[in-house]
């Protein structure tokens, strides 16, 4: 009896030790509990994704569709190349000393300060200088921006193409104004015909770069050079060739930039010009760069270059001042959807002659002597022109 008591006292002690090690992990292993002082770990924070901007036709084809300008105070938004025009103001058609070129492209608008200008430089040009009067080819789309074809400039209201052929002693018609072409100054592709390009020309230019508001008149280097030879022959003072700048193409007209207008916010003046006359090394450079770009065009007519040229980078809406969306849509204008077809008024644009005759090609003759290092009346030093 005793040891049936003491066997059944010893099966109870070690069924309760096994149920201890099995149930319980031993001090060495026991987890920590967790208290109130123990921070859990943070959790990473979710980034939402933003939302693709919905996709738009480029920036050319919205404002090239607009034929009415933005009814908003005027204002030139942005810098010469990208930007726009608030309250733009249309240059007449027809005016006593002036006459409007490719009336098909709409282009006939401006700051209220630029319009201005005109009036006055055909009127001075006139009455000072014996110029007949003013053959005006682009000025900027009505809210400006960028435009279909031609320009990468012109797009705040203060540029202004001025052809250098005369305006004839009567008023031309529509189809004469779409069919007839600016006549170059050049006889070939490095110098200037001076039984064309007359001392009334330079007379010309000399009057439009003398108003305070211009900032830069840009011309072909050809005829910068011919401006910089005959400046003595239209007067003493010289300061004016500062402000005229080499740039190409820029051969049967002139271009017209005015300085943004005193406190107007938001437009943005290109780097002011040194004062220098622009009549030595820059030019001399010019010369060079002119001399190859000729070389390779005569040598496409005998060897067309089969590599296709590189595609120009489309600006969107949102490259473009932030102010620019509210001018596009001011006035309750329906900005042109992605896809959409093209309205009449860019369609005639795009569709328009080229405003001059093309620039001369080098003559057999005059390639064979450029490239056996020759010159054809111009210097040859290699550095980059500033324009």
């Amino acid at each position: 009896m005793r040891r049936l008591i003491l066997s059944l006292t010893l099966l109870t002690f070690c069924t309760g030790v096994a149920a201890e090690q099995i149930g319980t992990p031993s001090v060495g292993t026991r987890p920590v509990a967790a208290t109130s002082s123990t921070k859990p770990a943070p959790k990473k924070p979710v980034k939402k994704k933003k939302k693709p901007a919905p996709k738009q036709p480029p920036a050319r084809e919205m404002f090239g569709s607009v034929d009415t300008p933005a009814p908003l105070e005027a204002r030139a938004i942005g810098s010469y190349s990208k930007g726009c025009l608030a309250g733009g103001v249309s240059l007449p058609i027809n005016g006593p000393d002036w006459q409007v070129m490719r009336l098909s492209r709409n282009r006939n608008w401006g700051s209220p300060q630029l319009i201005d200008f005109l009036e006055r430089l055909s009127s001075d040009a006139r009455a000072q200088d014996g110029w007949p009067g003013l053959l005006v080819g682009d000025l900027s789309q009505p809210r400006g921006g960028p435009m279909l074809t031609g320009h990468t400039s012109h797009q705040v209201g203060l540029d202004a193409d001025i052809w250098l052929t005369p305006m004839p002693d009567r008023t031309l018609t529509p189809e004469e104004r779409e069919e007839m072409s600016a006549v170059t100054m050049l006889k070939d592709p490095l110098t200037v015909d001076t039984t064309i390009f007359t001392d009334t020309h330079v007379k010309l230019i000399r009057r439009a770069a003398s108003y305070p508001q211009v900032a830069r008149i840009f011309v072909h280097p050809a005829i910068k050079r011919s401006l910089c030879k005959r400046a003595a022959s239209v007067g003493k003072n010289r300061a004016w060739l500062g402000k005229v700048r080499p740039w190409w193409n820029h051969h049967y007209h002139f271009h017209v930039r005015l300085a943004c207008p005193p406190g107007m916010v938001g437009c943005n003046n290109q780097k002011p010009v040194t004062g220098d006359s622009g009549c030595g090394k820059e030019l001399d450079n010019w010369d060079s760069i002119l001399k190859k770009a000729a070389i390779w065009t005569a040598q496409q007519q005998i060897k067309p270059d089969t590599k296709k040229p590189g595609k120009k980078k489309n600006v969107r809406l949102t490259d473009l001042p932030a102010d620019c969306k509210a001018v596009l849509v001011s006035g309750g204008h329906e900005p042109l959807a992605l896809d959409a077809e093209l309205p009449e008024v860019a369609l005639l644009a795009a569709a328009s002659k080229e405003a001059g005759q093309a620039i001369p090609l080098l003559s057999q003759a005059q390639l064979q002597t450029l490239l056996g290092g020759g010159r054809i009346g111009m210097s040859m030093p290699d550095r980059n022109p500033i324009r």
